[in-house]
C-alpha cells in the first residue's frame, strides 16, 4: 500500500478551534473598527473583545498591521462577492456600461470608507496586489463586453487610477472635491474610453 505524503506547499488543515478563534478575532476587530475607529483598535482591545489571549492574536496575525490587513481582506472578499454574484447593477444582470459605472462608484466609496483601515494594514495609497488584479480583470472584462479594442490591460489600469486612495486622498481631503464630482468625472472618463 502506497502512502502519499503531503506536498510541501499544501498548508495543514486548520483545526476547528483555531478556525473559531480566527473568526471571533476578525469579527471583534471589525466591530471595533466600525464602532471606535481604526486608531482606537489595539491588540489588547481585540483580544479582550474576542475572548482570546493576546498571544493568540500575535501567533495568528503577527502584528496589528497583520490583523488590520486580515480585516481589510475580509471586507475586500465581501465586496468582490458582490461584484461577482451580487444584485445588479454592480453584480451580473445589468448592461455592461451600467455595471462599469456602478463598479467605479462602489470601488471609490469602498476605498474611502476603508481609508484608515487601508493605511493601518500597511498599504497606504493602495490595496493588495490581488485586489488590484481583481479590479483590473473585471474592468477589462466589462470593456471587452462594450466592444473596446486596444490594450485593455493599460486602459483598465488608466480607468482604475482615479479610484486609488492616493488620488482620492488628494481630491477629497486636500482639494475638498465632492464625491458626486469625482463620480461624474469617472463616468465621463469611462464614456470617453468606450467612445460614447
Amino acid at each position: 500500500m502506497t502512502h502519499l505524503l503531503p506536498l510541501a506547499d499544501d498548508p495543514a488543515p486548520e483545526r476547528a478551534d483555531a478556525a473559531r478563534n480566527r473568526q471571533a478575532i476578525l469579527a471583534a476587530a471589525l466591530h471595533l473598527v466600525e464602532t471606535r475607529g481604526v486608531a482606537c483598535v489595539t491588540m489588547d482591545t481585540v483580544a479582550s473583545e474576542a475572548g482570546v489571549g493576546k498571544g493568540t492574536l500575535f501567533r495568528r496575525f503577527e502584528s496589528r498591521e497583520g490583523l488590520m490587513a486580515a480585516v481589510l481582506n475580509e471586507s475586500e472578499t465581501a465586496w468582490q462577492a458582490s461584484v461577482i454574484s451580487g444584485p445588479p447593477p454592480l453584480g451580473p444582470g445589468a448592461p455592461a456600461m451600467e455595471r462599469l459605472h456602478a463598479f467605479g462608484h462602489s470601488r471609490l466609496r469602498a476605498n474611502l470608507v476603508h481609508a484608515d483601515l487601508i493605511a493601518a494594514a500597511g498599504a497606504p495609497g493602495t490595496r493588495s496586489v490581488a485586489a488590484l488584479s481583481f479590479a483590473n480583470m473585471h474592468v477589462r472584462y466589462l470593456l471587452g463586453e462594450l466592444g473596446v479594442t486596444g490594450d485593455l490591460l493599460m486602459l483598465a489600469t488608466a480607468v482604475l487610477a482615479p479610484l486609488e486612495m492616493i488620488v482620492l486622498e488628494q481630491q477629497v481631503n486636500r482639494e475638498q472635491i465632492s464625491l458626486e464630482r469625482i463620480e461624474a468625472g469617472w463616468d465621463d472618463l469611462v464614456r470617453r474610453i468606450v467612445g460614447c
